[in-house]
Order: structure tokens, then sequence, then C-alpha cells
């Protein structure tokens, strides 16, 4: 019986064809190791991210654990090693391929399940994962304590998680997340949450002329591209690249150099001044994502409440409408 046949069959035994008994009375199929979705789950995180560390970064597992949970899935095809062991992680062998379409559907099935027993469940408690960009996420952490209409209830934990980081909605990486434009397929419920406003600041009445930019790496951000422009346009040098928000508002703060930030941010902050009126080609665009069987579980239906509560209450101050 080949691996994908025993993925296909294993723990079935049907009419037509029964389990045949071996001498001691156990049958073929009794002796095999019952399957268990945790390994077929690590079985496919390995054979996406390469190595098992990768793959235990992934699930949220240490190293030993997914080595262990990957050994159980091959002992379950008779122990025929599904990968090639490289210097440089692992690699799907032939056999291992064979196995991908079926454990993805098996994989499909299983989270279509727990998504729709989160559904269910009333619970206004617990937590509530949200991948999304740095300037969102500073937005929404400063507004969790702001009066709104539809208060956050105190039973739910907001998890920001970085965008960068690829978060997949289908395989509960994240609950919803914070887009810059909505998708182009998939079965999600999207709404448009608010555009954020962006300007160039500096300490007050720092001179300040030199420029705060993201890395060469982030050179095809908005901002940075738009600062680049203003480094060609006037002649200014660059003081600082940084990779993130708030290592530029540090610098921006200390009087480093100007830079942008959103009009959220820096319209607020007692130590900078605005220069520019708000640059409207570099607008920040949210949209909201969230699966559409995960969209009916009281606490996403709560979080997505408090959202629009908070977006719509606080729209002059992300469009920087001082």
């Amino acid at each position: 019986m080949s691996a994908l046949d025993r993925l296909t069959t294993v723990g079935r035994r049907t009419k037509a064809e029964p389990a045949r008994a071996t001498r001691s009375g156990r049958t073929a199929v009794s002796r095999l190791r019952a399957m268990d979705w945790d390994d077929v789950r690590v079985f496919l995180a390995v054979a996406r991210k390469g190595s098992l560390r990768a793959a235990g970064r992934a699930l949220g597992l240490s190293q030993p654990t997914v080595a262990r949970r990957l050994s159980a899935f091959e002992a379950t095809f008779g122990g025929e090693a599904l990968f090639d062991r490289l210097p440089d992680g692992l690699r799907l062998n032939a056999t291992g391929e064979q196995l991908i379409p079926t454990a993805e559907s098996v994989e499909e099935a299983a989270l279509t399940l727990e998504r729709r027993r989160a559904a269910v469940s009333p619970a206004l408690t617990g937590t509530v994962r949200v991948s999304t960009g740095e300037c969102a996420a500073g937005f929404l952490s400063r507004c969790l304590l702001e009066p709104t209409k539809a208060a956050l209830p105190s039973g739910i934990t907001l998890e920001l998680i970085d965008s960068r980081q690829n978060k997949n909605l289908a395989r509960r990486e994240a609950d919803m997340a914070l887009r810059h434009k909505p998708p182009d397929s998939g079965d999600f419920y999207v709404f448009k949450a608010g555009t954020f406003a962006c300007a160039v600041y500096r300490r007050r009445g720092a001179e300040a002329d030199a420029w705060i930019t993201y890395t060469e790496e982030q050179a095809h951000y908005p901002p940075a591209l738009w600062v680049q422009g203003q480094v060609e346009l006037t002649g200014r040098r660059v003081a600082l690249r940084a990779s993130s928000m708030l290592m530029h508002l540090e610098a921006i703060r200390g009087g480093t150099g100007r830079g942008v930030l959103p009009c959220y941010v820096g319209d607020g902050h007692p130590l900078l001044e605005r220069l520019t009126p708000p640059i409207r080609e570099i607008d920040a665009a949210y949209w909201v994502v969230v699966h559409r069987d995960l969209r009916r579980a009281a606490v996403v239906r709560a979080v997505i409440d408090w959202m629009k509560a908070v977006f719509a209450e606080q729209r002059d101050v992300i469009a920087g409408n001082r």
C-alpha cells in the first residue's frame, strides 16, 4: 500500500473490504497507528517552512516536539521517510510530495470545523488575533481606553501581529486582518476601516533639515519613495534610515531630522511640529478582512463593532484635520 493510500484509508473499514485478521487475532488495520490531525498539521508546516525550527515557530511548538510528531506521522506510513534531510533543512521527497494535496484537504476540512465551532460560541472572553501594520496597530492600541459608542468587552484581549508575517486567515494564523487593500478572492467579510493621513514633522523649534526615512530594503514603501523625491528635489541629506515608525518618531523627537509620520501620532505629540499639510499621495487606507465562518463568533463580532466605532469617532484625528 502506498503512502497516499494509507493517508486516505487509515482508520476506515468498509463492508466490501473487511480487514484481514492476523494469527494474533489483530487485524492489519488495527496494527496501524491512529492518525492524529496534529501530526498532519506538523507535516504540512515542515513542508512549507523547510525546517523543524521554522515549523515550530509557526505552530508555537518546540523543535523536539515537531521532530517527534513528524516521526510519528512518518511511522503511520510504515516509517518511510517523507523528507530528504539536507544540511540546510528538510525537502519533500517524491513520496512526501504525493501526500500534499490530500493532507491539505484534511487541513481544509479540519480548519473549517474549527472556525465553525468558534463561530457558535457565545462567550465574550478570549484572545482575538489581528494581523496589521505598524500604523494601524499603534492607533488601535491607543484607542483601547478611549470612550467609544461600542466599548470592547473587558473579557477580550487583542493580540496584534505584524502584518509583514503574512498571516493566513483561512488557516487561523490570525482571526482578522487590517490590510491596505481588500483581497482579490476568498470567502471573506471585508469593510473599509479608514484612511490614515501622513505629514512631515520635526522637533518643535529645531533646525532638523536632514531626513529620517526607511531602510534600503523598504525603499518601495510609499513614504520612503516620497522622501527620496524630496531628497532629490532639495538636496538635503538623509540623517538616518530605520525600519520602524517608532524609530522614526524617536529620532524626530530627538531633533535628528525631519520625517514622515501618521498625523494621529505627530499632531498629538507636544514636542513635534507639523511642516506640511497631509500628503495625500501617501495616505494609508486600511480594510478589515475576516473569514466569513469566523465573523459569526461573538468575540470577533465584538471586535468588528469596536473597530467600526473607533474609526468613525476618530475620523478627523486619523485624517489630520487638526
